[in-house]
């Protein structure tokens, strides 16, 4: 699985949110291209198991148990990628919440829930690895996984998308302010897209059944929802030089087109 000749060849990278979903796709497809991987996320059981897998192709991998929506914990996961690898070279923040709260009913508790997870974690997360990065004078680059829900999304994702739009405006003023650091911060507002979590928010809350995503997948224009792998190799392309030097921008990466009507 891991080369050494792929884009991220020799590169230190770190995925929030990396034992699940599609920030377990990045991993993947980064430890892919070559790279040392290191993950964090709450849940031990599917970290170890993903760490495991790597580890049986030879991937030189590591798990870093954290909850992100504590700013502590947040930083301490960088702290110990830099203890464990001696540096780090990319960041992906692919932690997410997705729990559903209108504008009248989304309680301070459900608010801050989602302040913490989709915005406080990478703020803090970004502040962290780019402290390493500027320390030793190296360059860098950050991937933010946003949403295309952070153009205005739908009722029922009231604080989802006050904290995804929040964390464009992060993305695009701290990449202004480390652009001659030569660290490149960039953000994917990715679409709909078939996760086992995905699946999970439409049962609870929708009350979708078991083939809900076969359903909706023939609604749209590729006759399928987007998958996590689509999602990991837009990001480990950004994370990757072959992106040039593109630094602020976040890429709306969907098979809708935001504004367009028929």
């Amino acid at each position: 699985m891991s080369a050494a000749t792929g884009d991220l060849a020799g590169s230190v990278v770190l995925v929030s949110g990396g034992s699940r979903g599609v920030g377990a796709a990045v991993v993947r497809e980064a430890a892919r291209q070559g790279a040392r991987v290191a993950f964090s996320g709450r849940d031990a059981e599917a970290g170890t198991a993903l760490r495991d897998e790597l580890a049986a192709e030879g991937v030189e991998a590591l798990f870093v148990r954290a909850d992100v929506a504590d700013p502590a914990q947040a930083t301490a996961s960088v702290e110990a990628v830099v203890a464990a690898f001696g540096r780090i070279d990319s960041l992906c923040n692919a932690a997410g919440l997705t729990t559903r709260g209108t504008l009248t009913e989304t309680t301070p508790e459900l608010f801050d829930q989602h302040i913490a997870v989709n915005l406080r974690a990478p703020f803090f997360t970004t502040a962290a690895a780019v402290r390493d990065m500027r320390a030793r004078r190296a360059p860098g680059t950050v991937v933010n996984v946003i949403s295309m829900s952070a153009h205005g999304g739908q009722p029922y994702l009231a604080p989802y998308v006050a904290a995804k739009a929040g964390l464009i405006g992060l993305t695009r003023n701290a990449a202004h302010a480390h652009r001659f650091d030569r660290i490149r911060i960039n953000g994917l507002n990715i679409g709909w897209t078939e996760t086992e979590g995905e699946g999970a928010i439409q049962k609870r809350f929708h009350d979708a059944p078991d083939d809900w995503a076969e359903r909706a997948g023939r609604e749209l224009p590729a006759g399928r929802l987007a998958s996590a792998h689509d999602a990991a190799a837009a990001v480990v392309f950004l994370l990757s030089d072959r992106s040039g030097v593109v630094t602020g921008s976040v890429i709306d990466w969907d098979q809708q087109v935001p504004g367009a009507y028929d």
